[in-house]
């Protein structure tokens, strides 16, 4: 059973070029299968069947696993049942028709528009990691990027004068993204001392020793950011939600918000809807005239 893992990861990383987080992610999901497996004596995918399945389900959802995580779990399963098929390993797929537990959907967490201007025009420290950071800062939130994208963003992907950033997304889909002008400037002030650093290659944020900055350096400067300038905690996908959402707002464009985000699906962009109701109704309610006599009336 390793070794048919072995060769179901490697076709996603060479063949349908996943990022190295999602590939984790499937790692994580089939590692706890194959722990099931081992523990119920199954020597075989091809022994694997929907009992199965539905146990092992069970089994997380007691242990506290979300309705999210589990229907992750059995993506990641049936994706490894799709290869296995086409490889001739086995000739069904267990995972069939089974669906997670529905759990509670939560919103995700954002900046209001007055936050994110606070976060942004806080002080810059005028130095190699102050302008670095900053840059990395302004275009998360300018072009909503996920943290994968930034991280794997090389200077040819970028045309600062045309103010546009190519970037490779999921399954290595390409899109091109408008760049602001306070990103914009943020990466010319960058990009002199980036050579500085006699960076090892194209990449555009790198380390003081001219090291690509990897995922989890990113994330630790933008916590670091949110507490130095928030006093919160802070990570790169909040500043893709509130880049989405504020769009959504201003905008009320759903199908380009969903292209500049990248999503197969637009029901995955309609989260941002519920958000831009909730703004719409606590705006309602402060300003109504009936809203504001019913909370009068109630104090």
């Amino acid at each position: 059973m390793q070794a048919d893992l072995d060769a179901y990861f490697e076709h996603l990383r060479s063949e349908r070029q996943v990022s190295p987080h999602t590939l984790d992610g499937y790692r994580r999901d089939l590692i706890k299968v194959t722990g099931f497996c081992l523990k119920h004596h199954l020597e075989t995918w091809a022994a694997l069947n929907t009992s199965h399945v539905r146990q092992l389900i069970a089994e997380q959802h007691r242990q506290g696993q979300s309705g999210r995580s589990l229907a992750r779990l059995l993506s990641s399963l049936r994706g490894l049942y799709r290869y296995l098929n086409q490889e001739g390993r086995c000739a069904h797929d267990p995972a069939a028709g089974i669906s997670a537990p529905k759990g509670e959907k939560r919103l995700p967490r954002l900046l209001d528009t007055d936050r994110a201007m606070q976060l942004l025009d806080g002080g810059i420290e005028d130095d190699f990691i102050g302008h670095r950071d900053q840059a990395m800062l302004e275009l998360f939130y300018s072009s909503g990027l996920r943290l994968a994208e930034l991280v794997g963003l090389n200077l040819d992907q970028l045309d600062l004068p045309a103010g546009l950033v190519h970037v490779h997304g999921k399954g290595n889909k390409e899109r091109v993204l408008p760049v602001g002008r306070m990103a914009r400037d943020a990466l010319q002030a960058w990009l002199p001392l980036r050579a500085l650093s006699n960076p090892s290659d194209g990449a555009v944020f790198v380390s003081q020793q001219g090291r690509r900055l990897g995922a989890r350096a990113v994330q630790l400067r933008v916590r670091q950011a949110g507490v130095r300038e928030l006093s919160q905690h802070l990570h790169p996908h909040m500043l893709r939600h509130s880049f989405a959402s504020h769009m959504l707002e201003s905008s009320q464009d759903l199908r380009s918000v969903q292209e500049l985000l990248g999503h197969a699906d637009i029901g995955t962009t309609q989260i941002y809807t519920h958000l831009d109701f909730q703004h719409l109704a606590k705006v309602y309610d402060q300003a109504h005239p009936r809203a504001r006599r019913k909370q009068d009336s109630d104090q």
